[in-house]
């Protein structure tokens, strides 16, 4: 297994600890991980599944986060297509000054805005997770939504083996698209939502919804 690391210098403030946890939304999410100090992904590039590890070294002030990328196959040019899924991820260049300013006049978001300063609105990487978190977590509790995607992580994204320990990526449309009802009714899911989860990678994947 190879490994590359990298710098990215976030908007100013950051704080890499308050973003994960908005992005996590639950402790136990499986794909976003956090140990308290460093945040790790598992995503599947061309190359196959890569493992991102980010920690932040740098004040919220002056931040600066270290990436370390390991996977089996990791050439030079991944570098740039990581740093933009990073930075999609976890809102590394919105300017939050505007809203900053904005808080600083209410009396209800002033305290909060200062409580977290540095926190930035993190994004789903593809249109595709965004809708698939969307449909699993309608009508239940967000605990409740998080474990059963949880399941569909553990079962369905693709591993990054190292030594006797696995972490799974979040899994795509053709990670999906092969299913019938009954796997995913299988794992908690109930007929709608699986019918709606299969159909949803169907359709990107025969090229008729475009994420």
């Amino acid at each position: 297994m190879s490994q590359f690391s990298f710098q990215l210098k976030p908007f100013r403030p950051f704080r890499l600890d308050l973003t994960v946890w908005v992005l996590r939304r639950r402790p136990d999410n499986i794909w976003d991980r956090w140990d308290g100090q460093t945040y790790r992904r598992v995503l599947v590039l061309k190359g196959g599944p890569v493992e991102v590890a980010v920690v932040q070294t740098g004040p919220p002030a002056e931040p600066k986060l270290n990436v370390t990328a390991k996977g089996a196959h990791l050439p030079a040019e991944m570098k740039p297509i990581l740093k933009v899924i990073l930075e999609r991820i976890l809102g590394l260049q919105i300017d939050m000054k505007e809203f900053y300013r904005l808080a600083m006049h209410d009396g209800k978001l002033k305290p909060l805005a200062q409580k977290y300063k540095g926190m930035k609105p993190p994004r789903y990487p593809t249109v595709f997770e965004a809708l698939v978190n969307a449909i699993t977590c309608q009508q239940f509790t967000l605990t409740s939504g998080i474990r059963m995607l949880n399941r569909l992580v553990a079962t369905w994204g693709v591993p990054l083996q190292e030594g006797q320990a696995s972490s799974h990526a979040f899994p795509r449309p053709e990670d999906l698209a092969g299913l019938e009802l009954d796997a995913l009714r299988k794992i908690g899911f109930s007929r709608q939502k699986a019918r709606a989860l299969i159909d949803l990678a169907r359709m990107v994947m025969d090229g008729r919804l475009d994420l």
